[in-house]
């Protein structure tokens, strides 16, 4: 179940014990500049091979970084046009837009600029003083105010429009002017910047370390990001774009579909680079084999999903020459619809036919069906878990009544007695990415689900187009929250201000007592918990802090009880035994039963939001969601993919809460892959018939039992299979039943 403690003994254990032990095969020099880890809390560990973790982790690249890059296949293509392009521009650097020689100068291989709208930052009609630069920097008596006044260039009191034009120029534009008769405030060494320039150095050419409130939402008003117009979003030099391979630039090839890209590479035909091709088409295969056949290798690498993310990886390792690596993997199946499932698969089997160890932390039926060996942890989670309650192969894991067991033998329900909706909004004529002029209903006051293959423009519709048209509706994303590391459960719910009250009144001592980021705060850590080291080139290393013992708070917080707890007693509680200390506590309770309706009982309070997963972000968000909504009939939500990590038990307690909202009078729509979600819909909206280019059109609409014979419709047929197939058998998904011979 979610919270058993698979990750735990995955990640925890058996791949930090694997890094520590070759860490420690490495020389004492090069071991003190390798991150450290502590010994396995295990009585003993052996059988240990060269471990290697592929998460789910999205690419943290920067603008520079797309899938080309991050699945190394933009090198390759480099070389091969930098050998048989014409006319050619070079050598292969001058095919990159990470390099001064193959980078559009205009947007420095960006691909798009940032500028300033002048319209909104300038108030003609007003003066200086009146404040007619509006932005907080440059607001009456601020610092860069008090330059433009006293710089002797204009009259701070007379209208903008009223200067003479050379005046206002400089007074905009002006770059290292040498200032003829300043003021005597004005620094006597300085020399003056205009306000766009000022701009522009200070927020556009590099990202300030911090911004205020008042500023993010002036750069919102006043910052344009439009496509280049020099190098038309390509980021590449004109004498990169310019070089060709059969009336095809580099920048055309990195545009297509990966599945059409293939067989661009195919058809080229060049002795002095085929080994350069083939290897390109292999690794185009093995990415359109992994379901990601929809994707350019222009796409930004940080807008890729979780498990578009893992799967790139995937696809890294597949040509590696090692064996006998241990490859773990954190739910690889999220975001994938199932008929890209038995792809997965097939990667997951070949690295295992490559002497190879494939572990895998799964929910999913049809991978665990596919496994040799299956670890079943529970029975419950949190502290309810943590035990092995079973080992042995799928069939037999299917045949006990393990939470999993019991799942694996249950069909999939399809909802025969839809609620009837009265109500609904309309998307009209939505056209974004890759959406063909979709026009069609949402129904109000029911649970609608949208379905399709991954890249088919269910997010594109239901996540976008949907509130953009109508405003009500709220979107629950997986996105990372804000806050980092003294970010907690409890300060996304908002009840940390009442926890600290509480301890404060029982006590008489100040809130911020409480509060690790203020009065209570370790002295050692500074109420982090751990001691970070910089290791300036590699990862910084994170150990515990041994002053606190890992618990933020300094000795006199952690003095302080509230019914014989401590604040850190408090904050290692589960929603359960914290609702048990503060019940008289409505405004701290009510926000943690709402915790426990959406999934989440297992996670401590205190647990720092950067160390949970995108399903759990978001679900956090939904409980924060309902603690501030004042009815449900008032609730508009969007929610992509919410059982993304949740174990089939999991999600029919989630399903649950969705029909006590719904029926309460909340819209719920959901975007899912998941048989048991659309199957128990009210309303079905399945988009497709591929992905990219081959999808964004309505394939059906309507209740779930009439997507089970919706033509066209990849959903629909597996949809049919798990209703009438309890245990999927993993032959049947397309994986090779052979098994490695043991050397």
């Amino acid at each position: 179940m979610s919270g058993s403690g698979k990750s735990s003994l995955a990640f925890g254990t058996i791949a930090a014990e694997a890094g520590r032990l070759v860490a420690e095969s490495y020389p004492l020099f090069v071991r003190n500049r390798l991150p450290s880890t502590g010994r396995a809390d295990v009585d003993g560990i052996d059988g240990l091979t060269f471990t290697t973790v592929v998460d789910q982790r999205p690419f943290t690249g920067n603008a520079r970084s797309t899938v080309g890059t991050a699945s190394d296949i933009a090198p390759l293509l480099r070389m091969v046009f930098s050998r048989i392009g014409s006319p050619s521009a070079g050598y292969s650097p001058a095919y990159s837009f990470n390099d001064p020689s193959g980078m559009c100068l205009r947007c420095e291989g960006l691909g798009a600029v940032d500028d300033i709208n002048l319209d909104c930052l300038i108030d003609m009609s007003m003066s200086l003083n009146q404040g007619a630069i509006r932005f907080p920097t440059f607001a009456p008596g601020s610092y860069r105010w008090s330059r433009m006044v006293h710089s002797g260039l204009v009259d701070p009191a007379t209208p903008l429009s009223d200067l003479p034009e050379s005046a206002l120029n400089t007074l905009l534009y002006g770059e290292d002017v040498v200032l003829a008769k300043p003021d005597p405030e004005y620094p006597k060494t300085s020399k003056f910047d205009g306000v766009i320039p000022r701009l522009r150095n200070s927020y556009l050419r590099k990202s300030p370390s911090h911004l205020t409130k008042d500023e993010k939402e002036a750069l919102l008003r006043v910052v344009t990001h439009k496509t280049c117009s020099c190098c038309r979003g390509s980021r590449l030099s004109e004498a990169a774009r310019s070089s060709l391979i059969d009336g095809l630039s580099i920048a055309d090839w990195s545009a297509l579909p990966i599945s059409e890209l293939r067989s661009v590479v195919e058809m080229t035909h060049e002795h002095r680079v085929s080994p350069l091709l083939a290897a390109i088409s292999d690794r185009l295969e093995a990415m359109d084999g992994a379901g990601l056949g929809y994707l350019s290798l222009d796409r930004h690498s940080t807008t890729l999903s979780g498990g578009e993310a893992q799967r790139v990886k995937i696809v890294r390792h597949l040509g590696s020459a090692l064996s006998d690596v241990c490859y773990i993997f954190d739910e690889p199946s999220v975001g994938l619809h199932p008929h890209d499932v038995h792809r997965l698969l097939r990667l997951l089997a070949g690295l295992r036919d490559a002497h190879n160890t494939v572990l895998v932390v799964e929910h999913h039926p049809a991978v665990i069906a596919a496994a040799d060996h299956v670890i079943d942890l529970g029975p419950g989670a949190g502290t309810n878990g943590g035990s092995v309650q079973f080992e042995g192969t799928p069939a037999q894991l299917a045949a006990t009544n393990t939470a999993t067991g019991l799942m694996l033998r249950e069909r999939v329900h399809i909802n025969s007695n839809p609620r009837a909706h009265s109500q609904s909004v309309t998307i009209e004529h939505a056209t974004a990415h890759n959406l063909r002029d979709i026009t069609i209903d949402i129904p109000l006051r029911a649970l609608s689900v949208v379905s399709g293959v991954a890249g088919s423009g269910k997010s594109t519709l239901a996540a976008h187009e949907l509130p953009a048209q109508h405003p009500q509706f709220t979107v629950i994303g997986q996105e990372p929250l804000h806050g980092g590391s003294r970010s907690t459960s409890t300060t996304v719910l908002g009840i940390s201000d009442h926890i600290r009250r509480a301890f404060a009144r029982a006590n008489h001592m100040s809130p911020s007592w409480f509060s690790a980021n203020a009065k209570g705060a370790c002295p050692v850590c500074k109420g982090k918990g751990v001691i970070v080291t910089d290791l300036a080139f590699l990862d910084d290393v994170n150990t515990p802090c041994e002053a606190c013992k890992g618990t933020r708070f300094n000795p006199t917080a952690l003095a302080a009880q509230y019914r014989g707890r401590s604040i850190a007693d408090v904050l290692a509680m589960n929603a359960s035994q914290a609702c048990d200390v503060f019940g008289r506590i409505r405004d701290i309770t009510a926000s943690l039963e709402w915790l426990q309706d959406v999934g989440l009982g297992y996670l401590s309070i205190g647990q720092a939001t950067d160390t949970l997963s995108g399903g759990e972000r978001q679900r956090l968000l939904l409980a924060k969601c309902l603690t501030v909504t004042p009815s449900p009939s008032t609730l508009h939500i969007v929610m992509d993919e919410p059982t993304a990590g949740l174990h089939g038990s999991d999600t029919d307690k989630l399903l649950e809460l969705f029909d006590r909202l719904v029926n309460l009078g909340a819209t719920i729509v959901v975007i899912e892959h998941n048989q048991r979600v659309i199957g128990h819909a009210d309303h079905v909206i399945d988009i497709g018939p591929g992905a990219g280019h081959e999808g964004g059109t309505i394939v059906y609409q309507g209740p779930p039992s009439g997507l089970l014979t919706a033509p066209g419709s990849m959903t629909g047929r597996y949809l049919q299979q798990t209703r009438s197939v309890a245990y999927p058998d993993g032959a049947s998904w397309g994986v090779s039943t052979e098994r490695v011979t043991p050397r």
